[in-house]
């Protein structure tokens, strides 16, 4: 996947520029006497040198494989673009779903010396630990894609994440057209912070539209998609088969639920997140009614911003705060805007390089993606 944007080719120039300000020293005055002139030039050039010896390191951790493939096909290469073309050095690695291993990490990259970590909690409790530890050896800490509950996190760098979820709400009432509907909720993690945003956004739209009877909702515990499959099969089978529509919070369990549908030789809509090839693939087909794209180049281009920013001992720019509800504090962040997806405009996806048409296209989707234009 080509993941090299606009943002991140400024966000080179910026950290070139950042690092000839560092190099630089400023002159004495035509008044300035020669001794005092030869103490400036001397302290300007250890504090250059401090500067240089000082230089932080990055972590970043990621969650996992099994919630969704954009972690280690999207992120990591986004992020390690970044890093590489700024000169920082970095250390990014994927706790696979295991918050001890998490913690492990985290304790492995302080001892090689990250001055910076970023991470994606797999839940508040596990996050605020990592964060508490990271700041008794002064290793400031953000929080990537899911805001830590309770936790102690400087920055935050994630999607709108309620916005996410009236988009599904949206899409999911468009699809379904007028008339009296049944739906069932598919909920992403309880211990997932984003979840609880995305099914507040959700039901912000659904609830009051007085057509849409909720018959079912689940939380599906770590986004498990086998998980999800026999929650949702349940139930479908509690209401004799009567589901009109599916609030999937993201492809994964969207996909999940189609393969139950599938085995039921029914066709109804689907939401979902993360605009993956398998996502958009059942769009093609005519499986899933829309996913939500979140375009991971922006949201790793925030990260490496704030992460190369602190590294190099500056403060970073941010277009807003959200609050921790439970630590009762606003978290300085960067909220990237996402958007709807449906079968008329899969080609955005494949346009701003979030899949390629070669992994869209294949088999039975390639005459599909030449009836939208997608090669």
């Amino acid at each position: 996947m080509r993941l090299k944007t606009p943002a991140l080719l400024g966000l080179v120039a910026a950290g070139s520029l950042l690092l000839a300000a560092c190099g630089s020293s400023s002159s004495t005055t035509a008044t300035s006497a020669a001794s005092a002139a030869g103490s400036a030039a001397s302290s300007a050039g250890s504090a250059a040198a401090s500067a240089a010896a000082t230089k932080g390191k990055v972590g970043v951790i990621l969650p996992d494989t099994k919630s969704s493939a954009r972690w280690e096909t999207a992120d990591r290469p986004a992020l390690e673009a970044a890093f590489k073309a700024a000169g920082v050095d970095y250390d990014i690695q994927n706790a696979n779903g295991d918050k001890a291993a998490m913690a492990t990490i985290a304790d492995q990259m302080i001892a090689n010396g990250v001055t910076v970590l970023a991470i994606v909690n797999l839940s508040d409790e596990s996050g605020a630990a990592i964060q508490k530890k990271a700041a008794t050896q002064g290793v400031q800490t953000i929080d990537y894609d899911r805001l830590t509950l309770g936790g102690s996190a400087d920055y935050y760098v994630s999607f709108d994440n309620t916005k996410v979820g009236e988009l599904q709400g949206t899409g999911l009432a468009k699809c379904l057209g007028s008339g009296d509907k049944k739906i069932v909720f598919l909920n992403g993690s309880p211990s997932d912070s984003n979840a609880t945003a995305f099914s507040a956004g959700a039901h912000s739209v659904l609830d009051k539209m007085t057509n849409f009877t909720k018959v079912a909702e689940q939380a599906v515990p770590d986004w498990d998609n086998q998980q999800a499959g026999t929650i949702y099969e349940q139930m479908f089978t509690a209401q004799g088969g009567a589901i009109d529509g599916v609030l999937a919070a993201n492809d994964g369990l969207g996909n999940a639920a189609i393969a139950i549908n599938k085995k039921n030789s029914v066709q109804i809509p689907v939401t979902g997140q993360d605009a993956t090839v398998q996502g958009l693939q059942n769009i093609l087909a005519g499986d899933q009614c829309m996913t939500v794209f979140k375009d991971v180049t922006k949201e790793a281009g925030g990260l490496s911003e704030v992460a190369i920013a602190l590294a190099n001992g500056t403060t970073p720019t941010t277009t807003g705060t959200v609050k921790d509800t439970t630590g009762n504090r606003d978290v300085k962040a960067i909220l990237e805007t996402p958007q709807a997806i449906y079968k008329d405009n899969v080609k955005d996806v494949v346009t701003a390089k979030g899949v390629t048409a070669a992994e869209l296209c294949t088999g039975a989707y390639a005459a599909e993606c030449t009836a939208l234009g997608i090669s």
